[in-house]
Order: C-alpha cells, then sequence, then structure tokens
C-alpha cells in the first residue's frame, strides 16, 4: 500500500514540475482558458486533480489544495484563508487516540503504530496551522493590507483580520487539556502528543494572537483616524469648488480664537501640591507647622485700642515733581524751540543726564503720553530700531526722535 502512495505521489509532483507554466498561470489569473493548453495535458491536469471546471462552461481552476501548497510556498499575502475549525480536529483526536489504545489492548502493534503515527501528523498538522495563521496575520499587518489599494478595503481587511482572530481563539477555547490527559490515559507518547506538545504550541498561539489583536486595534484606528482627515479635506475641496470666491475670516482679529484652530497645549501645567507623595510629606508637613505657628503668633498680638478720631482743616501741600519729569519737559521745550527731531539719547548724553538708556526712553515715551491731546497733536514720536531676526511681529526700539509735527 505504501509503494502504490509513493508511485502516486511521484507522479503527482512529477505533473507539476513537467506543467508549471500553465499551473502558475491558473493561480495568478484565478483560471486558465481552455484554449491555453492541450487536450490531452488538460485531461491529465484534470484526472490528477489540480485543475477542475467548477460548471459547464467556465474555465479552468486550481484545487484548493494546490493553491494552498502554492501560497504557503510563495508566502503570498494575498492569501487570507485561515483555519478555524478547531472542533473537528478534536474529534478526530480523540477518535485516533481511541484506535491507538485499543490496538495497544489487544496487542495490534503494528495498527497502533500506524494510528500513532496518523495522530502525529495530525496533531503537528494542527499546530503548523496555528502558527501559519498567525503567520499570515503578522504579514498582513506588516505590510498595512498593502494588497488592497483603497482606505476603506483596508479597513475591512482590518475587520476581517479581527474576525479571524476572534474565530481562532473561541477554537483554542474548546481544548480541555483534562479531557486529553482523560482520553490519553497512562500512555506516554499519548500524553507527549495531546497534553504536553498540543499544549505548550497553545499558550504561544495565545500570547501571539493577544499581540496580534492589540496591533490589528492599533491599525484600524490610525486607518479610521486618516479615513477622517480626508473625509474633512475632500469636504473643504468640494466647498472650494462650489464657492470659488469664498475668504476666510480673519482669526486673529476675534475676540476668541476657534477651537479647530486652537490645538495648542498650555507650556506650563498649572502648578499644584502632590498630597499624594509620600516623598514631599516632610516638606508639606514643616510648611503646614509654620503657616499654623504665624497664625497663633498673629492670634497672640493684642490689638491697640481704638482711638477718638478728629476730624480738621486739611493742610495744603505741593507736589513736587521728580527731577526726571522736568528734564522730560526741558526735553520737549527743546524740541520746540529748535523745530527739529531731536533724539532722546543724543540729548540724554549732552545733558549728561544720570538715569540709564532704558529709565530715561520709558519716561519719555511716558511724558509724551502724559500730555493732553490738543498738546500731543503738534508733537510725533519716532522709533528707531529693527524687527525681531527670529520672532516676526516684534520691533526692538534702540532709541526715539520726537519732531513736532508736519
Amino acid at each position: 500500500m505504501s509503494g502504490n502512495l509513493h508511485q502516486a505521489g511521484v507522479r503527482f509532483l512529477r505533473q507539476l514540475g513537467r506543467h508549471a507554466e500553465p499551473i502558475m498561470d491558473a493561480y495568478l489569473a484565478g483560471s486558465i482558458s481552455d484554449e491555453a493548453l492541450e487536450p490531452g495535458v488538460q485531461e491529465r491536469l484534470v484526472k490528477d486533480g489540480i485543475l477542475y471546471r467548477p460548471e459547464p462552461g467556465a474555465d479552468l481552476h486550481l484545487r484548493r489544495t494546490v493553491r494552498a501548497l502554492l501560497e504557503e510556498a510563495l508566502k503570498d499575502d494575498r492569501n487570507r484563508q485561515i483555519d478555524a475549525n478547531t472542533g473537528a480536529t478534536l474529534a478526530t483526536f480523540r477518535t485516533l487516540a481511541a484506535h491507538y489504545t485499543e490496538a495497544r489492548h489487544q496487542g495490534d502493534f503494528a495498527a497502533a503504530d500506524a494510528y500513532l503515527a496518523d495522530l502525529r501528523e495530525h496533531v503537528y498538522s494542527f499546530c503548523e496551522g496555528l502558527g501559519h495563521g498567525i503567520r499570515v496575520l503578522w504579514s498582513r499587518i506588516n505590510n498595512e493590507f498593502g494588497y488592497v489599494g483603497s482606505l476603506n478595503a483596508k479597513i475591512r481587511e482590518n475587520e476581517l483580520a479581527q474576525t479571524q482572530v476572534s474565530e481562532m481563539l473561541a477554537g483554542l477555547e474548546l481544548i480541555d487539556f483534562q479531557d486529553l490527559a482523560d482520553t490519553a490515559g497512562d500512555l506516554r507518547e499519548l500524553r507527549r502528543l495531546l497534553v504536553t506538545s498540543l499544549q505548550r504550541s497553545v499558550s504561544d498561539a495565545y500570547l501571539e494572537l493577544g499581540v496580534v489583536q492589540a496591533r490589528l486595534l492599533d491599525l484600524l484606528g490610525r486607518f479610521r483616524k486618516i479615513q477622517g482627515r480626508t473625509r474633512l479635506l475632500r469636504g473643504w475641496s468640494l466647498h472650494v469648488e462650489q464657492q470659488p470666491d469664498y475668504q476666510p475670516g480673519q482669526h486673529t482679529a476675534l475676540p476668541q480664537m476657534p477651537h479647530l484652530l486652537n490645538l495648542a497645549e498650555a507650556l506650563l501645567a498649572p502648578a499644584a501640591v502632590d498630597i499624594h507623595d509620600s516623598v514631599q510629606e516632610a516638606e508639606l508637613l514643616a510648611l503646614a507647622a509654620q503657616v499654623r505657628a504665624q497664625r497663633e503668633e498673629r492670634a497672640l498680638v493684642a490689638l491697640p485700642e481704638a482711638g477718638e478720631t478728629l476730624l480738621g482743616e486739611v493742610e495744603s501741600f505741593e507736589v513736587q515733581a521728580s527731577p526726571i519729569q522736568e528734564a522730560v519737559q526741558e526735553y520737549l521745550c527743546q524740541v520746540i524751540e529748535r523745530g527739529q527731531p531731536i533724539s532722546a539719547l543724543a540729548w540724554r548724553a549732552e545733558q549728561r543726564l544720570p538715569w540709564d538708556e532704558e529709565t530715561w526712553l520709558y519716561q519719555v515715551i511716558g511724558g509724551y503720553e502724559a500730555l493732553p491731546d490738543e498738546q500731543k497733536d503738534y508733537f510725533e514720536l519716532l522709533p528707531e530700531g529693527e524687527d525681531h531676526p527670529v520672532f516676526s511681529g516684534n520691533f526692538i526700539v534702540r532709541d526715539l526722535a520726537l519732531c513736532l509735527s508736519a
């Protein structure tokens, strides 16, 4: 029997190698027409189970098993088929384990070895299927579902992948290792396959699927964010097309900045005492003790008795102008006498005034602004300086020049 299987397998692989071109054409295009194959080649490929015709008159398609073989060998990212039928696999495990146990008890060791080899192949195939499904999911995540063109298609593929992850997790929850241990009994080979090896693979799959699910949710959130921004830009473009004469308003002139343009976070967070920080407990207690002590001291101080208040005539007093104000008055008078602009710093250097330059300039500005409106109209204050080299809109004043208005 094994010799016949060997010959059939060799013949099948030779058919794949001999007709590799039409097989790959059918894999890439999805189907292949009858005209692309000779009648004899077409008959052999259909007879060997490589190609099939889904309905009369349709083109030839690859069998699912051959397509899965090529997808696994080529690591094709378009592969979206993940087998999550764990219930049927567990039933197969129990059936083969029962066959193996019965053959051992009856002393038929040849049949027992055959059943054990078959069970080992099914367990290894199941573990490999778990790994294959997780690899497919990671491949689709790492290239961000690059085999589809639009953003909506990426979102649908992400939702499909999340559904497949949920199905795989639900299938793994069906595995009851206590039941499998009871099925294996005291047979070492069965316990090694159904408990030790299977449990290790399932535990690794649980961990991987948890990480995959988190990455899928994160990727879906990013897709949703991009989709929202795309819709906003598309709506703005449509609005501009329908209203070509639209002009945005001057937002800086508004009393309140629109929320859409006010997205910057505060540079400094509001300060507050962290009363839950045990490291600062000693300092907080010391500060609280000082505050309490100051209150006690203020409470001990006796207030003086209020005396009688006598109302009398208000004494006359004269407000004396400060020397810097008098210097500003002289500066204004000198501008009137000369009839031409006079630099404030040049006047300060000429009169050898003791105040520093910044104080003198502020005092000149204050003296000019303090003039009545009818007198201020006779003068014109000209600042001299340059724009800030980094921060636009800031003008650095180096000197002031006061002159008579034209």
